[in-house]
């Protein structure tokens, strides 16, 4: 999936990855995050608990890899009820690319590690419409504190 943006590339990348565990705190979605492990870089084991408002309590996220000059960034769901019992994990891919307005292009792969016989064919599409949602408010946000 592709998210554009006008932003920065560089300043969304710090803000969608680096930045994340503040932006992404809204009382419906994020309540906290936790490192359990880790200095935030590859290796780092975070426990994110959800708001009032999420179907969710909590997921543990383990960062897989992360390259700051090349704007990468994977990451692994590896437990918790965000994995619906359906799954062994979730890993997610994202690389920023500068567009030509100046802006960038989210690239956001996801692989879904099932566990034997099960579809997620809706889980995947409601996944993608919370990740643009989710982009689009960091954006938001961005373009209403350029100085964040």
């Amino acid at each position: 999936m592709e998210i554009p943006s006008s932003i920065p590339a560089a300043k969304m990348f710090k803000a969608l990855v680096l930045d994340a565990d503040i932006l992404i705190l809204m009382p419906q979605a994020v309540k906290n995050v936790e490192i359990l492990e880790g200095d935030g870089g590859v290796g780092t084991v975070k426990l994110i608990h959800f708001g009032e408002g999420s179907q969710y309590k909590s997921f543990k996220h383990h960062v897989d890899a992360l390259d700051i000059e090349n704007l990468t960034h994977s990451y692994s769901i590896v437990e918790g009820d965000a994995l619906m019992g359906i799954l062994e994990s979730i890993t997610y891919h994202i690389k920023i690319v500068p567009s030509e307005n100046g802006g960038w292009i989210c690239k956001n792969g996801s692989i879904y590690h099932t566990k034997e016989g099960v579809e997620i064919e809706e889980k995947i599409k409601e996944g993608k419409e919370k990740a643009t949602v989710m982009s689009k408010a960091i954006e938001a946000y961005l373009q209403a504190n350029p100085d964040a």
